[in-house]
């Protein structure tokens, strides 16, 4: 989960793979939780199989995407390694950071209507589920503060690769810790709000839930800078200067 410095596959490549990787996130994501609500009434039956779904296709994604562009899938990680790195040697640039947003937001949507299409549905029916209340919002704020923190703290100190593992983990734990189910990714958030299905969210509610997940990754962001201080992996003689 970190952007990956040159020489490394082109733009392009990296573009295509963030976009392919948000979109079976999607697709995995809205469509185990079609599938899990077609097979049980029991919505905590149903929020298992799908947070399960979910945390397994995410780390497996990231297992296989990340050599090639970082495996972000997610725009407040890409916003977080670009800060994070600000100022080194082949740090990403505005235009690297905008191909990626472009690639994560049309990946999601793609995504999204992909799993209503295997289904069945008709794609692009607009969600009806209202998440706006405070108490959910404060959720998803906690949610993403605490991806934002894990995937800055991994590459602090060092251990990056435990990346698939770890951010798939927290992803099972938040969606049953938090009370918003942790979305934590403003493109997935927009690709659910294209699904009127157990995972989607009503496109009323997209702004407040993109808004604390912004929040949420200022949060995290400054978290990690007071417990690791400055950005040098674990090790290096600057940081243990810091």
């Amino acid at each position: 989960m970190r952007m990956l410095p040159s020489p490394l596959p082109g733009l392009p490549r990296r573009a295509v793979a963030e976009l392919v990787g948000t979109a079976a996130l999607m697709a995995v994501v809205v469509g185990s939780g079609i599938q899990a609500a077609a097979l049980s009434q029991d919505v905590g039956v149903r929020l298992l199989a799908n947070s399960l779904a979910s945390a397994l296709g995410l780390g497996l994604l990231i297992a296989l995407l990340g050599p090639l562009s970082g495996g972000h899938l997610n725009p407040v990680v890409t916003l977080s390694e670009w800060w994070a790195r600000r100022g080194e040697e082949g740090a990403p640039g505005v235009r690297e950071v905008a191909v990626y947003l472009a690639a994560q937001l049309a990946g999601a949507v793609a995504g999204a209507l992909l799993a209503e299409a295997m289904f069945g549905r008709t794609p692009g029916t607009w969600s009806t589920q209202v998440r706006s209340d405070t108490h959910l919002l404060l959720g998803e704020t906690v949610a993403t503060a605490g991806l934002v923190l894990l995937v800055q703290g991994l590459r602090r100190i060092d251990r990056s690769a435990l990346a698939p593992v770890a951010v798939g983990g927290y992803l099972l734990a938040a969606i049953w810790f938090t009370s918003s189910g942790s979305f934590a990714n403003p493109a997935g958030t927009v690709g659910r709000a294209f699904s009127d299905s157990f995972t989607g969210i009503a496109p009323s509610s997209l702004p407040g839930f993109i808004g604390a997940q912004l929040l949420g990754a200022l949060l995290g962001i400054a978290l990690a800078a007071v417990l690791y201080g400055r950005n040098e992996p674990n090790g290096s003689d600057s940081r243990r200067k810091g």
